[in-house]
């Protein structure tokens, strides 16, 4: 266990790494590849963070058992982390269930906290309405004002900056409407530099969770991404949610530009509008199976070619490159192996691993086609 910082209220922002190093100390110490996983940004967002502690768990349990995983463990550090807003995760389960914010004070008395997921100093918005202290999405005075938001940056940059660390991919789990975000998420207007990267990262994810539980996960541009109006909770009719869409100073985008992690990905979880925040308790294993699902496929995927090419790479390689990729990642699943114990989160059957190399297949003759 670690700490990637304190809230606001001093509480710790506790987190997971697990992973296994090579011993041969005679080998020249390179800094070692990492991928993030976080949820709880948002409080009221109870799903994201049971889904993490379910990946962590499924990866732990997994070591030694399953080659694939196995594999990943030791080919990554793995740094989970449930919930980067304790504070108001806990009032949401003491006060008010909807609690959307953290807890710190803001410049009027009666409305408390900002919205940490537009706090980060990447393309940071203060109009309307994230101007507005009583505005589920008040991004603060300036960059960074958001407490929890400044502690796990700087955490971050501390640890590429002075811990042997390189961070290859960025996984932020949120609630609801069951898609895959890639940036940008505060304009459509730009570009991300590898767009078509992402895509196809973020179409396997898509594809990985499908096959688990038959469940679809639409694939799209952050800044295109809208959470539904309306939700009915059961026996109590319609419930209307507020419109909340993305913006400027996410996490997502922070990562992706300023700390240069090339796959940086935003799930929004279960489920599409019938439930919302308010996610009935047995939605939360199979949503843990999708979630562990795309998230082992996206270490293979960077396993694929030992993590993540050079930028100029990237440019040379092109589309021949994504190929292979695709490629190399039905010959890994044809040559996993899995746990002997059906019901373990790791077991796949056949069928749904033929499902996934004739998806890859497709869209494999699809770019060609392109």
């Amino acid at each position: 266990m670690i700490s990637v910082g304190t809230s606001y209220e001093g509480r710790d922002i506790q987190a997971l790494r697990i992973g296994v190093h090579p011993t041969n100390s005679q080998v020249p110490s390179s800094p070692r590849e990492t991928i993030i996983v976080t949820g709880g940004s948002h409080a009221r967002e109870w799903i994201s963070t049971s889904t993490v502690n379910y990946v962590a768990y499924s990866f732990i349990t997994a070591y030694g058992r399953n080659k694939e995983i196995t594999k990943l463990l030791e080919g990554f550090d793995w740094i989970f982390i449930p919930t980067l807003n304790p504070d108001g995760y806990v009032y949401s389960w003491q006060t008010d269930r909807l609690w959307r914010k953290n807890r710190q004070e803001t410049s009027l008395r009666f409305c408390k906290g900002l919205d940490l997921d537009r706090s980060y100093g990447f393309e940071w918005d203060h109009e309307p309405p994230q101007d507005n202290p009583c505005s589920e999405s008040f991004s603060g005075e300036a960059p960074f004002e958001g407490f929890e938001a400044r502690r796990f940056a700087n955490w971050a940059r501390n640890e590429t900056a002075n811990n042997n660390v390189r961070i290859v991919a960025f996984l932020d789990l949120h609630s609801y409407s069951q898609q895959v975000l890639y940036p940008y998420s505060y304009s459509c207007a730009s570009a991300p530099p590898t767009l078509e990267n992402l895509e196809e990262l973020a179409l396997g994810l898509a594809k990985a969770i499908h096959v688990t539980n038959g469940e679809t996960y639409g694939v799209t541009s952050a800044c295109e991404a809208k959470v539904p109006l309306t939700s009915c909770s059961e026996g109590d009719g319609p419930r209307a949610w507020p419109l909340i869409e993305s913006g400027g100073g996410s996490a997502l985008d922070w990562f992706y530009h300023e700390l240069k992690v090339k796959y940086s990905f935003q799930i929004k979880l279960r489920d599409t509008g019938n439930y919302g925040f308010l996610l009935p308790a047995k939605n939360i294993v199979p949503t843990g199976q999708e979630a562990f699902s795309a998230i082992r496929y996206m270490g293979d995927f960077l396993l694929s070619n030992k993590g993540i090419e050079s930028e100029d790479d990237c440019i040379d390689k092109g589309l021949a490159s994504s190929e292979d990729r695709v490629e190399k990642d039905m010959r890994t699943q044809r040559a996993g192996s899995r746990v002997p114990i059906s019901r373990h989160p790791v077991d796949i059957s056949e069928e749904r691993e033929a499902s996934v190399e004739n998806n890859a297949q497709f869209e494999l003759r699809r770019r060609r086609r392109r």
